[in-house]
């Protein structure tokens, strides 16, 4: 019954609504009313006149401003308000509704309806009810209309009275963060969280944390995403959400044990307090258990229309074996070739069919467009015709697939990128046994198809950088080995993993083995391991040298909330590889590994007095 009511309400108040918009002055409301309306209300005409002065008093008026026009209540004895000649008691006062009339039911049918500078005008007053707001701004969204829904949210959260905002107002947070996010708004997106931390409720405030903290675990950011971990802590110490985030930051970290450790601790904590439903304490139970693979299970899940297709190319990828023998060479000066033979050229052409984005072969990773746009077609087509793997070149661009999409996410490493992996190892095997049998060569990015190998591998070792650290560090070192002039920038990479194992005179030796000039990364890491190994004057030798090359590095590294934004030059921010000496190329090193000088004790205070 109350289902048929909010039908019927919501139809009478569209046309209701439209009818005022044609003539915005009571009595056309009611001439409407009683000649049209009663029809969406079954024939009852009593109900018909009962409800239009209703919704006539919360309507918003154009000629008034969007302000509304409210008629006075009427006493029992007093004329009704619909004009009828009778007395309210024996009229409209007589009248039951099935139902509630929510409050700003015509403000969120004005909102939904209006457009372009009309829309602009009726935000800009300020009138608009916060309850309206939120639900036209979800309603948009739902129904694609993306623009119109930042445009409505963005109003919500632009009062000036955080108080007056709805219970309800953390999806609409968390949904115009995602809008900010799609639309490449990040000025937007940081303003926002910056005033939710100052003005926000508590509930407001936690949410924003473990977003940012989020936020900061896409970007590789361990420091920043601890730091914001804690304080979500402190807001929202019984949030379950914390205990989801609290394994990723784990895991990202490194410390698998601890992840599940904690997410133990969670466990026991949250289901002794009580409030958990049935599916939340599986979770946390599932997640104490085995934290990787429950990471990686509901990522997967989380993919909606692609999640069936991921989980088949999980279940392909455990029986995916061997590696099928390559066309290798060597070229007249010695150095070794592969080349794609005819039948690999077939499995990539049929491939290439489903999976249409083009490899950006100028670029070490990268494609001309957009692979996951047809996603599930030809993760379909693939399990299907599991002898495409065959074909270095349809590994190669799944691998940039998968990293592109799940390379900064460590739970996904086992079950994506190192059964991948493991069939690169084998061509890579292939390599070495001619380079052994003949004394020597390289692998030269530029010669032949080696390129399809070296980038492919590149793409393994960044895939499982956090997942499988141990496993993305030997196949670099591989492919170093195999291509001593290092086209992959793979040095930097060992560096940084070797440091973080704590082996810091391995990591020096490692970084002593490149002709090339050193990179800053390179320079860098030599410091800090110089100073953890406690030689201070070669340290302090390799920070200056450092701060030849960039004059940013030990100024973002020593502040704790710099600004990215400063002194970038045009179009710096957005570039995949900055520029030598840019402040983007020292903010890019502060993410990767600032994690690891604060986590050696006085290393950053001795780094500032470098300065």
């Amino acid at each position: 019954m109350l289902a048929v009511w909010v039908e019927q309400l919501l139809n009478f108040a569209s046309g209701a609504l439209a009818a005022i918009r044609k003539d915005e002055h009571y009595p056309a409301l009611m001439a409407w009313a009683r000649a049209k309306g009663t029809a969406l209300l079954g024939g009852n005409m009593a109900m018909a006149q009962a409800l239009a002065p209703e919704l006539w008093s919360q309507t918003p008026l154009e000629r008034l401003d969007f302000a509304c026009e409210p008629l006075a209540r009427p006493e029992p004895n007093e004329p009704c308000w619909c004009d009828s000649g009778h007395r309210t008691r024996h009229c409209c006062g007589a009248v039951k509704l099935p139902g509630a009339i929510p409050e700003h039911l015509m403000w969120m049918l004005s909102l939904r309806d209006w457009k372009g500078s009309t829309l602009k005008a009726a935000l800009a007053s300020h009138q608009a009810p916060p309850q309206a707001l939120l639900e036209a701004g979800l309603i948009s969204a739902e129904g694609g209309q993306r623009g119109r829904a930042q445009q409505l949210l963005e109003a919500l959260f632009a009062q000036s009275d955080w108080a007056r905002l709805p219970e309800q107002a953390e999806p609409a947070f968390e949904l115009l963060i995602d809008l900010y996010q799609e639309r490449g708004f990040s000025h937007k997106r940081d303003a926002l969280l910056e005033a939710v931390f100052e003005h926000g409720p508590l509930e407001l405030r936690g949410g924003a944390l473990e977003r940012l903290c989020l936020m900061h675990l896409d970007n590789d950011d361990l420091a920043s995403a601890r730091e914001a971990f804690i304080h979500a802590q402190q807001t929202l110490p019984d949030s379950p959400t914390l205990a989801y985030i609290e394994a990723m930051l784990l895991l990202h970290e490194g410390h698998v044990q601890e992840a599940s450790e904690r997410a133990r601790f969670w466990f026991r904590r949250l289901s002794r307090q009580g409030g958990l439903d049935p599916e939340q304490l599986e979770f946390l139970a599932e997640l104490a258990d085995n934290p990787g693979a429950t990471l990686a299970e509901q990522m997967v899940n989380a993919e909606e229309e692609l999640a069936e297709p991921l989980a088949a190319l999980q279940e392909l990828l455990k029986v995916v074996q061997g590696a099928p023998r390559l066309d290798l060479r060597r070229s007249a000066e010695g150095e070794l070739e592969y080349h794609t033979s005819a039948r690999e050229a077939a499995l990539f052409d049929a491939f290439q069919q489903h999976f249409q984005a083009s490899v950006d072969e100028d670029a070490p990773l990268g494609f001309k467009d957009e692979p996951w746009a047809n996603a599930e077609n030809w993760l379909v087509a693939l399990c299907a015709n599991p002898e495409w793997l065959d074909s270095p070149r349809v590994v190669q661009s799944l691998i940039l697939a998968l990293t592109l999409r799940f390379g900064s996410l460590p739970w996904m490493a086992p079950s994506l990128f190192e059964p991948l992996a493991y069939r690169l190892e084998g061509w890579l095997s292939q390599v070495e046994a001619l380079r052994d049998e003949n004394q020597g060569g390289e692998l030269l990015w530029d010669m032949a198809d080696n390129a399809v190998l070296l980038r492919t591998g590149l793409a393994l070792v960044v895939g499982m950088e956090r997942g499988a650290r141990e496993h993305s560090r030997a196949l670099a070192e591989r492919l170093l080995a195999l291509d001593e002039q290092d086209s992959l920038g793979l040095l930097e990479l060992v560096l940084d993993q070797l440091l973080r194992d704590g082996r810091d005179a391995k990591a020096l030796d490692v970084s002593e083995t490149s002709a090339q000039p050193p990179l800053l990364g390179t320079l860098m890491g030599r410091a800090l391991a110089f100073y953890r190994l406690e030689r201070f004057d070669e340290a302090a030798r390799a920070v200056r040298e450092a701060s030849r090359l960039n004059s940013h590095v030990i100024r973002l590294l020593c502040e704790s909330r710099p600004k990215r934004g400063a002194n970038l030059g045009r179009g710096e921010r957005n570039s995949a590889e900055p520029e030598p000496g840019s402040h983007e190329e020292a903010w890019q090193y502060r993410t990767l590994m600032r994690d690891q000088w604060i986590a050696t004790p006085g290393a950053l205070e001795w780094l500032d007095q470098q300065a």
